[in-house]
């Protein structure tokens, strides 16, 4: 299991979280907007295709009605995505090659990639499964 401080960083949260305790609190207010943003754009570096993501997360017109905060479901979607990016930052150990790897389609998700894959919480069971196989050195 990958630290929480890692998925609150990711999330562009207070560096004071430490458990998840503290970051389900977080996820329970409602994430700002602006973690969404983050961790679209450290999945996909180009601008406009981080937006599409987002908007694969939030709807277009729900995204632009919020004010500064997401709903809890959409919190709880957004610190899935950035827990499973955390973990593959963790196996990858560099974030350039986890982004590459979460953009890449796998046969083990049905030739989805996995920041897609990521967008059910079965999704990213599956993820994450590919992912601790890859960090054991069990076969995928």
């Amino acid at each position: 299991m990958v630290e929480a401080q890692s998925i609150a960083r990711i999330l562009g949260l207070p560096a004071s979280i430490h458990t998840y305790a503290q970051l389900e609190s977080e996820v329970s207010k409602g994430l700002p907007k602006k973690s969404l943003e983050r961790v679209a754009s450290r999945i996909l570096t180009a601008r406009p295709a981080a937006k599409v993501y987002c908007h694969k997360v939030v709807p277009k017109a729900t995204y632009n009605r919020r004010r500064e905060r997401l709903n809890v479901a959409e919190s709880e979607k957004t610190s899935r995505i950035a827990r499973v990016l955390a973990l593959a930052e963790h196996v990858w150990r560099n974030e350039g090659d986890a982004r590459e790897w979460m953009n890449s389609p796998l046969p083990e998700l049905q030739w989805r990639t996995p920041a897609d894959a990521a967008q059910t919480e079965l999704g990213a069971i599956q993820v994450e499964d590919v992912l601790n196989k890859l960090l054991f050195g069990l076969p995928v």
